[in-house]
Parts: structure tokens; C-alpha cells; sequence
């Protein structure tokens, strides 16, 4: 199945820790967001992958290069990020007259869900939801909801609570259905090529066991707790004799972890990392490359990018950190409300519930802390934000 893979996307919705990086370049348990894809893309049959790229572009093709997990790897450029259908009509020249899967870069799947999808083509992705209505939602017909008839964007009114789960495979005709119409929203949409394909043909909804579409940052947080939740245990950096070590934790070579630590998993410590002495780790926590975890320090269930420091006598709790964020000495982050409500972050200047009880902090690269700040539930900092000594930040700075 050769596979198209849309990484060409800003990510405004996660800023600002897209301001430096696309976002399926995003670290989820040690790999980009996208890798764990083309992974799954892999494992359920893809035999070539097209990545579709665009907003840093280079990054990317970086790290994937010419062959990524055994398959060959194709570059198409978005050069205007104007829509889905505009995305796959760029990889369009590279694709053969043959059936063809698309997946969303920013999303994870199951594999075995994949290889269901790939295996029924044509097809599209569902996921059951109890509220369909901020998603494009899946119109279906027949005996148990057994072919798809179109896309419904957002509706106050949901035809189905099968939600689309940006996971599709084409016949080859679908090649020339790419050209459509633009939409109210000024972009060129794929679901409308899905319309196309089923007035033309049968188009099964598989249904997804375990789906994530990763577009805001505590859906990052997800994402490191679904896929750490699947590391197996290894310790293969320097492990003081008085750490204590529980569960599935893996310490990568070239990683430090100091006497008095405990760490709990599921938890990955990248190499060049430092935790210790005495500090407590748990959760689902990422520690990146060249992160530092310094004395009396409490990490829980939060990504570290690589070279953030929280130096000694702080709290971290269920928050993102970009790379080289600085926390000064005593730095506190809040994680949930007085009145136990879903805490709110702002995305695109609007306050959006997460939809979780516990969340704490977003914070761009290279921002710093001055000693003794206490951040509170929701804030984000962006990227080279600082604070001043003593300072309560209750707004995003």
C-alpha cells in the first residue's frame, strides 16, 4: 500500500511550541509525533511512504531521510498550506496508478486498525465519540452502518457519532477526484475527494479501537501517555545504587540518573539527560536529550524537551516544557482548580477547556523562570517568556 503522510501543517493550535518546529515533529516517547505514523503506516502494510511537507520543512526530511523503518520514504512540498486535497494533488506526480492510502502526520493509530483499513480499501478511518459535534462526522447507510455516504463538518446535529479519523484509503481512480472545489473555509478539502469516491463506489467506515488526533498541547500529553505506556523496561544509562527504579522506565545510554532519585513508570530518560540527586519522577513523564532534573525536583506525568532544566526545589506537574526552558530554583507550577473544573488554555486567543481535571503549564523554548515563581493552572508562556523573582503568574505571558 503505498502511503501519503501529511506533515505539512504549522500547528497554530499548539503554539508556541510550533515556533521553531512542525508539529509532527512534536517528541511523543522518544520519537516524533509523525514517526509513530509511518510506524504504524509500516507495520499494517505501507511498502512506500509520501511525506508531504512544508512548515520546516527540513526537519523532516532530516530525520526520516530517504528510507525510515524499512521502507523507502518520497518528498512532495506544500509550498501554501491550502488544504488537504491541495496536499495530496503535490504527492500526487510520485504515486502510481494504484490504490492509495492518506494518513494524518499528527494523529496515532492502532496498527491493527491500520492493517483492518488497508486490507478494506476503499475505506476511512471512524472513531465512536459520545459528542461528535467539533468533528467532521461520518454519514453512513445500510445494515450496520456498513457504507459511508459523505462528511459532515462540526454539525449541530450529527448524522452518526462516528467521528473521521483522517485515515483513508482510495481507489486509484481517487487520483483524479483530487481537484475540488474550494471550501467555505478557502481551502481544498480531501472529504470532499471522499465525497467523490462514494457516489462513485462502496467506502467502508472501519472502526479504530484506540485513535488521537494530536492538535493541542495537552493532547501531547496524551499522546507521551499512550506511547510510554508501551515501553518495556530498560536501564541502559548510569544508575546510582541508592536510585530506585520502579516498573517500566527506560534510561537510554549517555542518561545520569543520581543517588536519592525514585522513578516511576511509565517514564523514558533520554541520553544526556540528569535526574538527581533526590528528585521524583512519575507518571507519564519524557525527560529529553540533555534535560536536567536537579535536586529535590518532582516531574509528574509532563514532557521535558530536550535541554529544559528544572534545576532544584520545584514542582512540575502534567505540563509541557519546550527546549532549553529554565526553571530557577523553586519555581511551582499549579495543576488543578480550587473548584475542580477542567482546567483552560488559550488557543488561537480563545480559552478552550482541555477536558482535563489536571493540567498544568505550556512553555516555549528558551523561557525562564526567575526563583520562586508559581505558575498557575492553564498559563502559558511563550516562547523566551521570562518572570521575576517571587512573581505569581496567573496570565499567560
Amino acid at each position: 500500500m503505498q502511503t501519503v503522510v501529511l506533515a505539512a501543517g504549522a500547528g497554530t493550535r499548539m503554539r508556541p511550541l510550533t515556533d521553531r518546529r512542525p508539529k509532527p515533529m512534536l517528541p511523543v516517547a522518544g520519537e516524533p509525533l509523525a514517526a509513530h505514523t509511518v510506524r504504524a503506516a509500516v507495520a499494517a502494510g505501507a511498502s512506500r511512504i509520501v511525506l508531504v511537507v512544508g512548515y520546516e520543512a527540513d526537519a523532516v526530511r532530516s530525520y526520516f531521510g530517504d528510507e525510515y523503518a524499512g521502507v523507502p520514504v518520497d518528498y512532495a512540498r506544500q509550498t501554501e498550506r491550502r488544504g488537504t486535497a491541495d496536499a495530496v494533488r503535490e504527492a500526487r506526480p510520485l504515486l502510481e496508478a494504484a490504490p492509495f492510502a492518506v494518513l494524518n502526520g499528527d494523529a496515532l493509530y492502532d496498527v491493527p486498525s491500520l492493517s483492518t483499513l488497508f486490507d478494506a480499501g476503499p475505506a476511512v478511518g471512524s472513531f465512536r465519540v459520545d459528542d461528535p459535534s467539533q468533528y467532521g462526522v461520518l454519514a453512513v447507510a445500510g445494515e450496520g452502518d456498513a457504507r459511508v455516504t459523505g462528511v459532515v463538518e462540526k454539525p449541530d446535529d450529527p448524522p452518526s457519532n462516528l467521528v473521521n479519523a483522517g485515515a483513508y484509503v482510495f481507489p486509484a481512480a481517487a487520483l483524479d477526484w483530487l481537484d475540488v472545489g474550494e471550501s467555505d473555509r478557502g481551502e481544498y478539502e480531501l472529504t470532499d475527494t471522499l465525497a467523490r469516491a462514494c457516489a462513485a463506489v462502496d467506502v467502508t467506515p472501519v472502526p479504530f479501537e484506540r485513535w488521537l488526533d494530536v492538535g493541542r498541547p495537552w493532547e501531547l500529553l496524551e499522546a507521551n501517555e499512550w506511547k510510554l505506556g508501551e515501553l518495556d523496561r530498560e536501564i541502559g544509562g548510569d544508575v546510582h545504587p541508592d536510585a530506585d527504579v520502579r516498573g517500566d522506565v527506560r534510561i537510554e545510554a549517555g542518561a545520569t540518573v543520581d543517588a536519592g532519585v525514585v522513578v516511576e513508570g511509565p517514564a523514558l530518560i533520554r541520553a544526556g539527560a540528569t535526574v538527581g540527586p533526590n528528585a521524583y519522577v512519575r507518571g507519564a513523564t519524557l525527560v529529553g536529550r540533555e534535560a536536567h532534573v536537579g535536586h529535590a525536583v518532582e516531574v509528574k506525568n509532563s514532557v521535558l524537551m530536550r535541554g529544559a532544566t528544572v534545576g532544584h526545589l520545584s514542582y512540575v506537574g502534567d505540563s509541557v516544557l519546550g527546549r532549553d526552558v529554565n526553571f530557577g530554583a523553586g519555581t511551582t507550577v499549579a495543576n488543578l482548580r480550587h473548584d475542580d473544573g477542567d482546567v483552560r488554555v488559550t488557543v488561537k486567543g480563545d480559552r478552550v477547556s482541555t477536558g482535563r481535571r489536571k493540567f498544568g503549564v505550556v512553555v516555549g523554548d528558551e523561557a525562564k523562570t526567575a526563583i520562586d515563581t508559581a505558575l498557575n493552572a492553564g498559563v502559558t508562556l511563550s516562547t523566551g517568556a521570562t518572570t521575576t523573582p517571587g512573581e505569581s503568574v496567573t496570565r499567560d505571558r
